[in-house]
This record gives structure tokens, sequence and C-alpha cells, in this order.
């Protein structure tokens, strides 16, 4: 094992501690690990942790991409799709023009072209730190949705753009120059491999019956995921999320103990990269000064410069979510108005109706868009490319402005971190984001999964009475049946300790059959809430948590029935 495997080694280790900590005393774990990273880069006798760009955006990324999009809703994806595209393409595109002219002003040693790749390294809001810092911050659901899908969809933009103005730099040919539709290619091509891929998984796990096979066969997904996407030139970072959203949107179908290994793999995986991730960003601190010095630009006149950049980068966001609230408003106004002008049933008059329908389902208040601003954290995405800039061009000379780039990257991603996530919290509090009707709405739907599963136990168990399984007498159907309704309403194990079965064959029999009878029962209520969510009638985070606690009791049932054999 090398010295830098050791570093490696090491790092990840006090990150994990630290975050234990910091979870532990309730501080934001993702803050104080990139602080102490700072820290510790200053300490002279500290090697540099070397780690290769294609290592994180090929072993690091994918697994944390993958995680969020297997949570994610695919329901509330297509509800928020219109600021999602809007942020997380558009703005992207903005951004890297706008933030690439400036540039090209602001740090004397970059020109326009290479402006440009500065502008496509630190345009991206990085998926891994909006959501681990957005959901300990306690963040709408509507609005995390929205800042979650945006994380997820700029990385493939940002990442495109990226390859297309290096290439341009360094003198090479992308597959297809035209940026838009090299990036309609990319994306295509992830998509159609992500649902490939997902297809192929579930159909082979549904023809398994091993929960840790099909749990380790699911861990593999997101890097045969980007490495399938990214061998064909596409978008690797599309094809593990498509993965992620058709492999989570049916892994409801799964059974219980393959969804319970695989929450329990992804909450450890996304702990241990995590923590490594903002660990590595602090402790670039020191090596990044360094590799300016080394390339005889002033660190003072780059460091300035790089402040500028991040104020350019903190404004173009904050300016770009105002217009869409205003676009949002003028559609209303205009729907509003075409809808009284027009006779009802014309085409036109549908058409406003329409508009103003899709509009105000994905217009936030001005509070949410204050707060949907200033999220704009940069991360690992940004470090990652920054030192994925190759060293030489085509040509043979030192690619220009490779090391101001990497430190105004740095900069921008460490600066976004301790600005925004330093004040996020206090704004929060501020602005006072809880939304009654939205936890109203939230009790609503769990009433409505616990009415949906209790319904569906009934009719299975009234179904199980009627016609009982062979060779069973009837007064033993009756007793389980009864004990197995009394478990779902209190969540409880059943205890088989009253039942007459005295031998032990007679023992084996029985919990066997309430086995059974209970597998059966959890599938018929599981198919009632897929039916459901499907039907419109629940909403997927409804239904995602009825299945964690219909898991639960089966897993609490399964467990204490192997205890008694």
């Amino acid at each position: 094992m090398s010295e830098n495997d050791i570093v490696l080694l090491l790092v990840v280790i006090g990150a994990v501690a630290v975050t234990a900590y910091a979870r532990k005393v309730g501080w934001q774990a993702p803050l104080l690990v990139v602080i102490l990273g700072l820290g510790v880069s200053a300490i002279p006798v500290i090697p540099r942790l070397e780690v290769s760009p294609e290592l994180i955006l090929g072993i690091v990324l994918p697994p944390l991409l993958y995680s969020t999009a297997l949570n994610f809703s695919v329901p509330n994806f297509k509800r928020n799709l219109r600021p999602i595209l809007s942020l997380g393409v558009v703005l992207i595109a903005v951004s890297t023009i706008v933030l690439g002219v400036a540039s090209s002003y602001l740090v004397p040693q970059l020109t326009l072209a290479t402006g440009l790749v500065l502008a496509a390294v630190v345009a991206p809001p990085d998926a891994v730190t909006a959501a681990a810092i957005g959901r300990r911050l306690g963040l709408p659901r509507r609005l995390m949705s929205i800042l979650t899908g945006e994380s997820l969809v700029n990385d493939a933009a940002a990442l495109t753009l990226f390859t297309v103005t290096t290439a341009a730099v360094v003198g090479e040919h992308p597959l297809i120059e035209n940026p838009v539709l090299f990036f309609v290619y990319g994306a295509v091509v992830g998509l159609l491999v992500g649902l490939v891929l997902a297809g192929l998984v579930t159909w082979v796990r549904s023809r398994l019956d091993d929960p840790t096979v099909e749990a380790v066969l699911g861990a593999l997904v997101p890097f045969a995921a980007y490495l399938s996407a990214e061998e064909l030139n596409g978008s690797g970072v599309i094809a593990v999320i498509t993965a992620g959203f058709a492999l989570g949107h049916n892994a409801a179908r799964s059974g219980f103990a393959t969804r319970l290994q695989e929450r329990y793999i992804w909450n450890a995986v996304d702990l241990v990269l995590e923590a490594f991730v903002f660990a590595y960003i602090g402790l670039q601190l020191r090596f990044v000064f360094a590799d300016v010095e080394a390339a005889g630009e002033p660190i003072g006149s780059t460091l300035l410069a790089a402040g500028f950049v991040l104020i350019a980068v903190l404004l173009i966001r904050i300016l770009w979510v105002a217009q869409m609230g205003i676009v949002s408003r003028v559609v209303l106004y205009w729907s509003r108005r075409q809808a009284a002008r027009w006779k009802p049933g014309t085409w036109w008059h549908n058409l406003a109706l329409r508009a103003r329908r899709n509009t105000r389902a994905t217009t936030l208040g001005w509070k949410e868009n204050v707060v949907l601003s200033w999220t704009g954290m940069r991360g690992v995405v940004t470090l990652a490319a920054a030192a994925g800039i190759p060293a030489t061009t085509l040509g043979g000379g030192d690619f220009p402005g490779r090391a101001v780039i990497q430190m105004v990257a740095f900069v921008v991603a460490v600066g976004t971190l301790l600005i925004q996530g330093l004040t996020l919290p206090f704004l929060i509090r501020k602005l006072r984001l809880d939304d009654p009707a939205e936890a109203e709405h939230d009790r609503a739907q769990r009433r409505h999964a616990d009415a949906v599963n209790a319904r569906a136990a009934r009719e299975t168990l009234d179904a199980i009475r009627k016609s009982p399984p062979p060779g069973v007498e009837q007064k033993v159907i009756d007793k389980i049946a009864e004990r197995l309704s009394q478990s779902i309403h209190v969540r409880q194990a059943l205890d088989l300790d009253e039942m007459s079965a005295e031998r032990t064959s007679e023992r084996l029999h029985a919990l066997q059959l309430m086995h059974n009878l209970r597998r059966r029962t959890a599938k018929a209520q599981r198919q009632a809430l897929i039916a459901e969510r499907d039907a419109g009638r629940l909403d997927d985070e409804a239904m995602r948590a009825a299945l964690e606690r219909l898991d639960a009791s089966e897993a609490a049932a399964y467990t204490q029935s192997i205890d008694r054999l």
C-alpha cells in the first residue's frame, strides 16, 4: 500500500469520525468537515492527497448521484420539470456564457476561451452538496425536490460544456462539435443506457429470491451505467440518474428484505463518500496555492479575481431565480386575462387555463425563491472538473491559465459552501418556511396510505378465511387471521405462545403457515399502495413511507418467527 493510499484511508476514517460527532451534537457535518480540512491542509507535514479526476467522476460521483436519484420521486420530478430544467440546463448555459465573458475581464491570465472553461467548471451546483446540506436544514419538500432535481440534471449540462470548451482550447475535436447537438446526443445515449440497464436489472431481480444478491446487483448499477454511457460518448451522469429513477420507482415491487438491505447499504455509502468529498475539498487549500506559485502567477491578484468570480456566481443565480418568479407571474397574469377574454371551451381558452394551472403548480412564493437563490453551493464536480483540465495542448504547450482556473474553482467551491451553507439556517429560520398546508397534506396522505393498507389487509384476510389452504382447519386460519389483523394495526410481531401447537412439527407448520399468510397479506397491501400511487391518488412520498412501515413490520414478524423455530 502506497503512502497516498494510507493518507486516503486516514482521511476517510477521520472524515467519518467528524461527521459522526457533528451529527451527535447537531452541527452541519459537511461544513465542519470542510473547515477542519482547511485547517489540516495548512500543516506543513501533511502530504498532498492525490485523487485523479477520473476516480472522482467515475467512482465517487456515480453512487452519490444514484443514491439521490433512487430516493427521488419520479412524479415530483415530472411535476417540477419546468423549474428543474430552467435551473439545471438553461441557467448552466447562461452562467457559462456570462461567467466566461466576465472571467476574461476579471482574471487577467484568462482569455475568452479559457474563461469559458472556468465558467463551465464553476457553473453547476453540486448534487452531493445540495442533498447533504439541504436535507439537514429541513427545507420544504417541494423546494427540496426542485433543488435536488436541478442538482442531478445540471452536472450533465456542465460536463458537456466543459468537454466542448476544453477541447476548443486543447485543439481536440469532440464527437459532435455543436454543443447543443453534443448535449442532446449525450442525453439520449445516457437515457437509453440507463433505461436498458434498469430494465435488465429489474428482469434479473424478478427471477431471483436472494435479497443479498439482489442488493449487490443494485450496488453495481451506478458504475455500470456511468462507464457504459461514457464508453459510447454519452452522458454517464444521465445514465446513472435514469437508472436510479427507474429502479427507485419500481423498488416497491421488490421484496422487503431487498429494500431494507439496499436502504442500509446506500445510507452507509452516502455517509462515507460524502464525508470523503467534503474532506477532500478542504484538504486542497495549501496545494492549490502552491500550484499557482509554481506557475509564476501572483497569489494576491489571483485571489482577488477569484473573489470577484465568486460574487458573480452568487449574483447570477439570484438574478435568474428572480426572473423565474417574474416570468411565472407574467404568465399567470396573461393566462388569467386570456381565460376571461375568450369563450369557455375554445382552443385558446383551454390553452390559457392549462398554462395557468401548470404555472401555478410550479410557482414558488417569494420566501421560497429567496432560499432557492441562496442554495447554489458548489462542490466535488467543480473540483473534479478543474483537476481534469489537461496539462498540455495538442501543440505541446502548457494549458493556458490551468493553475489559475483551479484556484478560482477552489475559491468558488469553498466560498459558496461556507458563505451560503453557514447562512442558510439563519435565513430559513427568519423566513419561517414551514407550510401548514403541506404538513396537513402529508398527514392526510399518511392517513390515506394507512386506510389503503387496512382495506387491502381486510380484503385479503377475508379471502383467506373463505378459501383456506388445503388441509388446514378453519379454526387455525381464523386464529392466525385474527392475529395478523391485530399486528397490522399495532405494527407488532405475532406471538404464537397461545397457539395450540404443542409438538415441534405442529409448531413449525403453524409458523410457516403464518409467515406465508403474512407475506400474502403484505403483497396485497403493497399492490394496493402502488395502484393508488400509479392512479395519482397517493403521493409517491406517502407510498414510500407506508412501504417502509410495512417492510419493518414484515421484517419484525419474520425475525420473531425465525427466533421461535
